[in-house]
């Protein structure tokens, strides 16, 4: 569900603190469709005007410029003590959405290396070329789908243990029946950030130990 108020503020308002979806994607470096994806998954917090017309605060977009310049370019005394980034490779045959996560991703706390494929034949190539930390994959893609591919690494006694999870809009009845392991954690689309970056730093904190 769209996380936007579906009218104007009170009367009185300050217009300079909110701006719309176009400029609020030229602040940003996006484009105009990750901007709504930010607003309807609540990375972004907006209203709607009367016509229909998306108004974003201008304290979220400032908010998530911080967090993006802070993973860029943090403190050169710092970057010494940052362990080394792991590994982590996102699957889906969305090229928006895998754009979406990386740009989420690197506002995270957690230093990591973002990789990306598009079906479950790429990613296994990826996955043989260097080993992810952990695997982030939708189901339902073209080519080899992402039971298949799980399938396949869980048979494979060198990938069996990789931490995997899976973002999926399909029921979880189908899931089961389509013989996706009963331990691989599974988020709804749209995926709720907050609980997917938890589930991927307790996935590290797993491999870690």
């Amino acid at each position: 569900m769209e996380n936007v108020t579906p009218t104007v503020p009170d009367a009185g308002y300050d217009a300079a603190q909110f701006c719309s979806t176009k400029e609020a994607a030229r602040l940003l470096g996006v484009s105009h469709r990750t901007v709504q994806l930010w607003v309807e998954n609540g990375s972004l917090q907006a209203w709607k005007t009367a016509g229909g017309h998306r108004r974003i605060t201008m304290e979220s977009i400032n908010k998530r410029v911080g967090a993006r310049q802070k993973a860029i370019s943090p403190p050169q005394a710092s970057v010494a003590l940052q362990p080394a980034p792991k590994k982590l490779l996102m699957v889906d045959d969305d090229r928006t959405l895998l754009r979406l996560y990386e740009l989420e991703m690197a506002g995270w706390d957690t230093p990591l290396t973002v990789m990306k494929a598009y079906d479950g034949f790429e990613a296994l190539i990826r996955i043989g070329e260097q080993r992810p930390d952990v695997l982030i994959s939708d189901l339902s893609m073209p080519g080899m789908d992402g039971f298949r591919m799980i399938r396949t690494l869980r048979e494979n006694p060198h990938y069996a243990g990789m931490a995997i999870i899976v973002i999926s809009g399909l029921e979880k009845s189908t899931m089961q029946a389509m013989g996706l392991p009963g331990d691989i954690p599974v988020f709804p689309k749209p995926v709720p950030f907050a609980q997917l970056r938890s589930a991927v730093e307790q996935a590290l904190a797993v491999e870690a130990g």
